[in-house]
């Protein structure tokens, strides 16, 4: 049985980071996915980023887009869902190669706003793929969904937990 992990947490508390020290511990695996992270001005948050864990970067979202949608003051651009992270997890299509691990950061508002990444998101917790995820703790009907479904993990990312949550799924994805 395929391992499906979903890191919950608030925002700040450490997911993105652990999911990246978690790909950069892999050993025996190959991990493929995307991460994303805020973009800054200053003090000021004006968006964020998607990122490839094979280096390809794009602008998800920014006060400046005009959407539609709009996730709170973002507009999002959902071409960087349905090419570049989806391109991204692309290598899991049709059947997994041996080895190879899903990493997504994050199934948020934004990310989920692409009906084809929804869909694909699906797909891989329904195949025989390991899969490993960063969820917000708010409620939202999708990922309270996911988060009640069988053979799904929750864990918890706390201030306490984040610096050895990394580690500590590397030894077990790689068992």
């Amino acid at each position: 049985m395929p391992t499906r992990i979903l890191l919950e947490g608030r925002p700040g508390v450490g997911k993105t980071t652990a999911v990246r020290r978690l790909a950069s511990l892999l050993r025996t695996r190959t991990p493929v996915g995307f991460t994303t992270e805020e973009i800054r001005e200053g003090a000021a948050r004006v968006g964020f980023a998607l990122e490839t864990l094979d280096g390809r970067r794009a602008v998800l979202a920014h006060v400046t887009f005009p959407g539609p949608p709009r996730i709170g003051r973002y507009g999002v651009d959902l071409r960087v869902m349905d090419e570049l992270a989806l391109s991204a997890l692309a290598p899991l299509s049709p059947g997994p190669a041996a080895g190879v691990l899903a990493l997504i950061d994050e199934l948020g508002g934004m990310e989920l706003a692409s009906s084809a990444f929804r869909a694909a998101v699906e797909e891989l917790l329904t195949a025989d793929i390991d899969v490993v995820a960063t969820v917000h703790a708010r409620h939202a009907p999708f990922t309270d969904a996911l988060k009640q479904r069988a053979g799904i993990e929750l864990v918890h990312v706390t201030a306490q937990n984040r610096d050895a949550l990394p580690g500590e799924l590397a030894a077990r994805l790689e068992t």
